[in-house]
């Protein structure tokens, strides 16, 4: 596991021996799965523990971050 960003109390993490799709796991009071090429931008996958408000701000941290954390995947997974 790979703590590639930290933000507004959340960290992102890219698991090294993960699966496609891209996506990244968010953890702050629980966890979410978001994948980072959606239909419209990166998309909630499921989330556990967090509230609805935790959740839509991990989903816009993520959109904030898609350039980046996309290359980060990349990086780490060679696709």
């Amino acid at each position: 596991m790979v703590t590639v960003l930290r933000a507004g109390g959340f960290a992102i993490r890219i698991y090294k021996d993960d699966h496609p799709p891209a996506h990244v796991h968010v953890v702050g009071d629980g966890i979410a799965k978001i994948n980072l090429k959606g239909a419209d931008g990166p998309e909630l996958v499921w989330a556990k523990g967090m509230t609805r408000a935790q959740v839509r701000r991990a989903v816009a941290l993520v959109g904030e971050n898609s350039i980046a954390l996309l290359s980060e995947w990349r990086a780490i997974h060679g696709e």
